[in-house]
């Protein structure tokens, strides 16, 4: 049963219950007097198996005990990391000092855990020239020293190529950076690039 639905003092309506002390120990008691020693005590009364025959109990502070759980509801959820999907866009004619501060945020990105989109822009008569897009990935990949999976193997999209890696740590068998393929070769199924789209 959720915490929310937990039953306290007159809220719990039967005639008798299994009352847990801190010790451990168990008894059968009215309701009755299970409230009145938590009332003597300045507790309350914590219906905390409601199915069982009688229902069980237990008496404590329900304020303290509902602020531990969110609490601990809050720390989970920070450990639980989520796969995000990061994006490093660059250009075909990127020099090497900035492929190298690119491919390192790359390299970041997947030592924390996410899913990186590596994408090549290309303007105008660039796209005549998909090919240096496809040396810039193969230049990304070189720089990386942390190991990674590659989700989608370099291909067009309209003016973009990109390709999307992700760390090796999330899933099995590691590809290398030399089985990365070219977007040319239709036997490996990937999308071709266009030899030109316009000026």
């Amino acid at each position: 049963m959720a915490e929310r639905d937990l039953r306290t003092n007159h809220h719990i309506r039967v005639r008798e219950v299994r009352l847990i002390e801190e010790n451990g120990e168990q008894r059968v008691l009215s309701t009755r007097e299970a409230l009145d020693m938590a009332r003597e005590r300045g507790l309350d009364l914590v219906e905390v198996a409601p199915t069982a025959q009688p229902p069980v109990v237990k008496i404590m502070d329900y304020g303290k005990f509902k602020f531990e759980n969110e609490k601990k509801i809050r720390e989970s959820r920070k450990k639980q990391k989520q796969l995000k999907l990061k994006e490093i866009r660059m250009q075909p004619k990127i020099d090497d000092h900035d492929l190298d501060f690119k491919s390192k945020h790359v390299q970041e990105f997947l030592s924390e855990g996410n899913k990186v989109k590596v994408t090549v822009r290309f303007k105008g008569r660039e796209l005549a020239h998909t090919e240096f897009g496809f040396e810039v990935l193969k230049g990304v990949l070189s720089r990386l020293n942390e190991e990674y999976i590659i989700d989608k193997q370099p291909a067009m999209e309209g003016r973009y190529m990109s390709m999307t890696l992700s760390p090796k740590s999330k899933n099995k068998g590691a590809n290398t950076p030399g089985s990365i393929k070219e977007p040319e070769q239709r036997e490996q199924g990937l999308t071709p690039p266009p030899r030109r789209m316009g000026q």
